[in-house]
């Protein structure tokens, strides 16, 4: 579906007037998610580069964004009396980031599926352990506090600022800055989805063998996808220290992993903007079920399921559902719409129209990455 000029000025302004809408109709707090949706959005972005593109399952992603978090907080903060400023932090915090992630992929290679999932969440589990135990630069368990908020020069996005006579609170100022960063990161994804090494990664998805006879390398290609993952990994982890004021290493568990990989799984995997939309689903959605206890009290008289377990059971068989009844996820690519559609006879199934939209030239992928050798 091709958007016109009035369609993306109309988004644009809608994206621009949410944080007041939200503040208004749902209150502050609901600000906050908002930017805590978008920071999951850039990590969904970034994993959606190893998975969804290059086709390799990562359950260690939320070890970057420990690592963005984590240098952010020691060179921003009291603990060594250093105080970086962001845009400084922000390329290092992305370099540092994609170094770990070359050093993850590097002795990966040669695994593919359940046994590269199994190494890369003993990954992410090593270094959560390891900021844990390194107590002396990390704070061990207690993690880190007092870590400076995000500015660019005496601009701090944590003040209260006004425009145009109109009093905008941090939390507003931290929601555009997130809202650029995420426009970026899309703007870079969707380069890298039309490039030659994007194609090259869709063909190392689909067929790694036969990628490898076609003439690509696909060492370096996929020691890339691990490094361009782990960058915005990394960014996003500076964000977050910034935006939270406070690291420890609880942040950082499989969870974190499991729930961003939900994220690319529901929306769509390889789908930029379905995976956006995964991302602000699964954010926000656990927060629409905090009121059950509310409604237990008033329909019951009392309180019987504890309100966090019963969110977490509604999220749970939600994802289910989605899982049983769209495979493909909320907002599939043309392409993975008809992988799951289209029987072995090659006829179109019932689930799918044929169609090729704007994205419709990915159906060319291995054809197209076959003269790329990065």
């Amino acid at each position: 579906m091709k958007l016109g000029r009035r369609g993306w000025l109309l988004g644009a302004a809608l994206l621009l007037a949410l944080p007041l809408l939200t503040d208004l109709g749902l209150g502050r707090s609901w600000v906050r998610l908002l930017d805590f949706a978008l920071l999951y959005t850039m990590l969904a972005l970034g994993l959606n580069i190893v998975v969804g593109y290059a086709g390799l399952l990562d359950l260690g992603y939320v070890a970057f964004y420990a690592v963005g978090a984590y240098l952010y907080a020691i060179l921003a903060s009291p603990q060594f009396a250093l105080h970086w400023p962001l845009w400084a932090l922000l390329p290092v915090g992305a370099l540092v980031a994609a170094s770990v992630g070359a050093l993850l992929g590097a002795p990966t290679l040669g695994l593919r599926g359940d046994y590269l999932a199994i190494v890369t969440m003993g990954f992410g589990e090593i270094i959560r352990i390891f900021m844990r135990n390194l107590t002396p630069l990390t704070g061990g368990p207690a993690g880190i506090d007092g870590i400076d908020a995000l500015a660019v020069g005496s601009f701090s996005f944590a003040d209260t600022h006004r425009l145009l006579g109109w009093s905008l609170p941090g939390l507003y100022s931290y929601y555009f800055l997130f809202l650029a960063l995420t426009a970026l990161i899309v703007l870079m994804s969707r380069r890298l989805e039309d490039s030659r090494i994007g194609r090259a990664w869709a063909a190392i998805r689909e067929d790694e063998v036969a990628a490898r006879s076609m003439g690509l390398n696909t060492r370096n290609l996929k020691l890339l996808a691990f490094s361009m993952g782990a960058t915005f990994g990394g960014i996003s982890g500076v964000l977050f220290a910034g935006f939270q004021g406070f690291v420890s290493p609880e942040s950082f568990t499989m969870g974190e992993s499991v729930m961003i990989l939900c994220m690319v799984v529901l929306g769509g995997m390889g789908h930029i903007y379905g995976v956006i939309l995964g991302a602000l689903l699964l954010a926000i959605l656990p927060e629409a079920f905090r009121p059950l206890a509310q409604l237990q009290q008033s329909a019951l008289g009392q309180v019987w399921l504890d309100p966090a377990n019963l969110r977490m059971l509604l999220f749970a068989i939600a994802l289910v559902a989605v899982m049983v009844l769209r495979p493909e996820g909320l907002w599939p690519s043309p392409v993975r719409r008809r992988e799951l559609h289209t029987p072995r006879g090659g006829e179109p199934g019932p689930g799918d129209d044929g169609d090729s939209d704007d994205e419709g030239a990915d159906g060319e992928l291995p054809a197209a990455a076959g003269g790329a050798t990065p």
